[in-house]
């Protein structure tokens, strides 16, 4: 897990199944929240809420200040992917083959996608788009709200790496030795 640090705290996911929260200047625990797996998801924080996937399967939201559980979404497989939280919504891929967009507040099922392999891969959200890779070989990009598909880009192999959406460019990297430039509008 990469840590994220929002207000003089890091947040930090460890193998040994707990989020840490760690006060910034003297690395003292605040609270740390057991999960029933793995935590290789690095979270996302946003309003007062810490956004995380676990290998138990689950996305948690738990409160930032005392690590309370707000709410858990079960998925069909482990959730390495970090989520993205934009308008409301939180992004997140599993290793079930899904991408799941999921109510920030109440942790409901919005909608999800299917792809054809398992999605490690972070997904990036720009412009009502979400950008996202898979072990399919593909890079998709869905419509933030509804879920649909827009297009999908074929590689040559896995793309586990997270886009970077950059003046109407989609960046990836494939695990075929190749990093991709591909028009967001394609």
């Amino acid at each position: 897990s990469s840590p994220a640090v929002v207000d003089g705290v890091v947040y930090v996911g460890s193998d040994d199944d707990y989020l840490y929260a760690l006060d910034a200047a003297s690395g003292q625990l605040r609270w740390r929240y057991q999960t029933g797996g793995n935590v290789e998801s690095s979270p996302a924080v946003v309003d007062g809420v810490v956004y995380v996937g676990s290998g138990d399967r689950s996305v948690y939201a738990l409160d930032a200040a005392s690590g309370e559980l707000r709410w858990r979404y079960e998925t069909g497989w482990w959730v390495e992917s970090s989520p993205a939280v934009v308008d409301g919504v939180v992004y997140v891929g599993s290793e079930d083959n899904y991408l799941y967009a999921l109510d920030a507040r109440s942790g409901q099922l919005r909608w999800r996608y299917e792809t054809g392999w398992s999605v490690d891969s972070s997904p990036a959200v720009v412009d009502g788009v979400v950008y996202v890779g898979s072990g399919d070989d593909y890079v998709y990009a869905l419509d933030a709200a509804s879920g649909q598909l827009r297009w999908r880009y074929k590689t040559r192999h896995a793309v586990i790496s997270s886009p970077a959406v950059v003046d109407g460019v989609v960046y990836v990297g494939s695990d075929d030795a190749y990093v991709y430039a591909v028009s967001a509008g394609r």
